[in-house]
This record gives structure tokens, C-alpha cells and sequence, in this order.
């Protein structure tokens, strides 16, 4: 089911108007079973994979808990190699299998492995991995197992972010389903105002955003290098709205009925540092890495060397967690090797941020420039297509009149909306709802542009592949 569509509206206001009317018990069912309902309507079948994962990942936390010694460690093990195996098999088998086969062909053998049709189901890393922290945490001794199977299968299945996050920690979330919540008008103003804004940002930003951005992508070679530098540019704030929109419409969801999901999104590019850019964008995701991967293998306390192979592999590593492609690893690597520099530059040549204006708005620029061009990988169908896009965009000789589907008044139309996200983002991280009338005209507003300037053609969000 997507936020952007009449089906999840109806849905939301049925489910938060039935969980009032319910006793606490009778609250986590209804959620737990609209979760089902949410996930189903995309395919039936893949909610028994989440099934399978709840099962396994909720005794595992039990044993963990009640088990000593090296035994726990293994139970550990086990756990993360089911839901591993999981994401492994319908995320990578077939990316395995291609890139086999291409080396088998590249040494003369006649060796071919077919490729399963195979179908990948919603938001699978992101539910895999937020299964995953709940029994790293528990083996760590930072939660306690939860022994209510009904919750734990929400903490997983939770509707609001099951498909494309924020990734929770159940330190975070679980506790959140034992509590029993008061109805709060605040709470419902600050909600509603935030999948207002968020559904904004899907609706009327990104997705006409996404109509130069798929022109001019999805064939590079029609187009000149001026057409494919504006489309990367607004691809740049397409997959911003499009995800933080998400994000926001999720936040709203769960607040509305008193939950409190993490941040995902602060003003990312604002950032003055590639470091300071991942500490704004998906930073969920950011700190999963940095607190089950990066630390484990190290961190910083290895060595220098060491220091530098763990953020390049854990960014690396990064890219493949987004897609099975070599585009998302080049773009997770192209990070890496964005904070590796870094590092090596501060400390060889003593560089440090200045806080003078025009120092912060060249490191401003700096990055966010750096972060767009890593755009192209993301977003391009292929490394050939990558490399085409590149090879117009640096060739200045190749630049000519703008091709786009839209009229002039269109593109300056596009331009202030780009305008008004940045100002928001700047000075209106958060839109006031204390005043009752302020909250009653600002809501309307929004919904009144999304109605007559939203782009409503079922457009998937970018991070449901994910």
C-alpha cells in the first residue's frame, strides 16, 4: 500500500480511529493485524517470510537471554544468518549468479547458471535489519528479551515504517507498545501536520522532479550534458522529498496515535563535510552501520590503517545493502573513499573548518556538489549508462538548449519549489502546531497544494525497492 495513494488514507483514518476506541490489548492486535493487512496488499505470499524471521528472531531473543557463555554466542550467530539468508537469497542470488557467469564467459567456459525468478519483496533490508538489532541488543545485555510474542511481531511489523524505516532499535520502540496512550490533541496536530508536509514533499516536489529526472535517464544518449547536469540536480532533491517525505508521512503516522519514531532526515544538505552529510541523511541507517559493523570490526581503535579499510568497506558495504548492482556499490564506495580523503587531509594538512562565512558556504557547496555526483551512479540504469552521463556532463563542448517535458513556467515552478525546501529545511525544521487555528489553516494549506499541484501517478517511493 503506498502513502501516496487514496487506499492509505482510508486505511490511516479506519485504523487511528478504531485504535481510540480500543483497551491496550485490543490495540496492539488491531495494529499487528493492519500491519499484515499493509504488507499483504503488495504480495500476499512474501508476509510469510516476515512470519518465518518474527518466529525465529523471537525465540532466538529468549534463549539469548537465558543462555550462558558461548552458547548464546551461538544462538546469535544463527539468528543473523537466518535473516541474513533471507535478504542474501532474494536480494543477491541472482546479482551472484550474473556476475558468475560473466566471469565464466570471460575465461572461455561454457559453464551457465540459470537465474530464478525471483521477486523481491518490500522493503526486506529494512525490516531484516531492524529484526536484526533486536537480538544483537538482547545478546548485548542493552534490552531485555521480550517474552510477548504479539509485540515483538509489531516491533517488526509495525505499518508506519515497516516498508522503507526509519530503522528502529528495540530500545527505542518495544517499550513504546506497552505503554497505553492517551488520546492528545498535540499530538494529533503535530502528526497530521507532519504527513501533510511529508506527503507535500512525495507529491508535489519529488515526483515532478521525477518527470526531467526519468526523461533524461532513462536515455542518456538522446540528451546533451546540460539536460542530464539539470536532471542530476533534481534528482538530487527528488530522492531527498521522495524519502524524507516518507519518512515524515511515517513519523506523522505513529505520532498521531503517540508513538515516536527516531528522526531519519536534519537539513542534509546543509552539510559542510561528506561526515556531517551522513550524520543528517537516513540516519538510522547511518547508525546501524556504525554500531554493527563499523565498531565490530574496529572502528578507530585499530590503527590508523585499519581506521581507513573499515569506513571504506563499511560504505561499501552500504551501497550493496541499497541494491544489488554495481552502481550502489560504486556509490557506497565513492563515500568511503569521500571520508578516507577527509581523514587523510586532516590530519596530514591540519585542515579545519573555518567559521567564516564564505569558508562554510565553499565546504557547503564542496559537498553537496561531491554528494550529487555520486547521485549518478544511484540513480543510472547500469555502469554503462553511469558512464555515458558522466562523459556528457564533463564535456562542456556537448552543452546546448535544455530538452525537458516541461514548459518555461513549469521549471521555475520546479526552481521555487526547490526554494521553498531549503527554507524550510533552514529556518522551519519543525512547523508550529500549538495554535489550534494555525495548525487548522497551515494543514488545509498543504492539502489544498498537494491536491492542485500534486503529480498523483503512483509513483513508488525510491526506497520501497530497498
Amino acid at each position: 500500500m503506498l502513502f501516496n495513494s487514496l487506499q492509505f488514507i482510508f486505511f490511516f483514518i479506519v485504523v487511528t480511529l478504531a485504535y481510540y476506541c480500543l483497551p491496550h490489548r485490543g490495540r496492539i492486535w488491531l495494529l499487528l493485524l493492519a500491519s499484515c493487512y499493509f504488507y499483504a496488499v503488495f504480495k500476499p505470499i512474501y508476509i510469510l517470510i516476515l512470519f518465518i524471521t518474527i518466529i525465529v528472531d523471537y525465540f532466538a531473543g529468549i534463549w539469548i537471554a537465558n543462555s550462558t557463555g558461548v552458547k548464546r554466542k551461538w544462538i546469535l550467530v544463527l539468528s543473523l544468518i537466518s535473516n541474513i539468508g533471507f535478504l542474501a537469497y532474494f536480494k543477491y542470488y541472482n546479482f551472484f549468479i550474473e556476475n558468475l557467469n560473466n566471469v565464466f564467459f570471460n575465461i572461455g567456459s561454457k559453464t551457465h547458471i540459470d537465474l530464478l525468478d525471483i521477486i523481491l519483496p518490500i522493503g526486506l533490508s529494512f525490516h531484516t535489519f531492524q529484526a536484526m538489532s533486536y537480538t544483537i541488543e538482547v545478546y548485548r545485555g542493552n534490552q531485555t528479551a521480550e517474552k510477548d510474542f504479539t509485540i515483538y511481531a509489531l516491533y517488526v511489523m509495525f505499518y508506519p515504517q515497516l516498508v522503507a524505516g526509519p530503522i528502529e532499535r528495540p530500545q527505542n520502540l518495544l517499550w513504546q507498545f506497552h505503554s497505553n496512550f492517551k488520546y492528545d490533541f498535540e499530538n494529533i496536530k503535530a502528526g497530521l501536520m507532519r504527513i501533510a508536509w511529508g506527503m507535500f514533499k512525495k507529491v508535489v516536489i519529488a515526483d515532478r522532479l521525477a518527470m526531467l529526472v526519468d526523461y533524461s535517464y532513462d536515455k542518456p544518449l538522446q540528451h546533451n550534458g546540460a539536460t542530464l547536469l539539470l536532471a542530476t540536480i533534481f534528482f538530487t532533491f527528488q530522492i531527498y522529498c521522495d524519502f524524507s517525505g516518507y519518512s515524515d508521512i511515517a513519523i506523522g503516522s505513529a505520532r498521531v496515535m503517540g508513538f515516536n519514531l527516531m528522526e531519519n532526515f536534519d537539513a542534509p544538505y546543509f552539510s559542510k563535510s561528506i561526515s556531517e552529510f551522513w550524520r543528517r541523511w537516513h540516519i538510522s541507517l547511518s547508525g546501524w552501520f556504525r554500531d554493527y559493523l563499523y565498531i565490530p570490526l574496529g572502528g578507530n581503535r585499530a590503527g590508523e590503517y585499519r581506521k581507513y579499510f573499515n569506513l571504506f568497506f563499511v560504505f561499501m558495504m552500504s551501497g550493496l545493502w541499497h541494491g544489488a548492482a554495481w552502481t550502489y556499490i560504486v556509490w557506497g564506495a565513492l563515500h568511503g573513499i569521500y571520508l578516507v580523503f577527509a581523514q587523510i587531509r586532516d590530519k596530514y594538512f591540519r585542515f579545519s573548518q573555518s567559521n567564516h562565512l564564505i569558508s562554510q558556504m565553499i565546504n557547503l557547496l564542496i559537498t553537496f556538489l561531491l554528494v550529487m555526483l555520486t547521485w549518478v551512479f544511484f540513480r543510472a540504469k547500469g555502469m554503462s549508462n553511469a558512464k555515458v552521463i558522466f562523459m556528457k556532463i564533463f564535456n562542456f563542448s556537448n552543452y546546448g538548449a535544455i530538452a525537458t517535458p516541461f514548459h518555461f513556467n513549469e521549471m521555475i515552478f520546479c526552481l521555487i519549489l526547490i526554494i521553498i525546501l531549503l527554507l524550510k529545511d533552514k529556518f522551519l525544521k519543525i512547523i508550529p502546531t500549538q495554535n489550534t487555528l494555525q495548525f487548522y489553516l497551515s494543514f488545509s494549506f498543504l492539502l489544498v497544494l498537494c491536491y492542485f499541484f500534486g503529480v498523483f501517478t503512483s509513483n513508488q517511493f525510491i526506497y520501497f525497492q530497498f
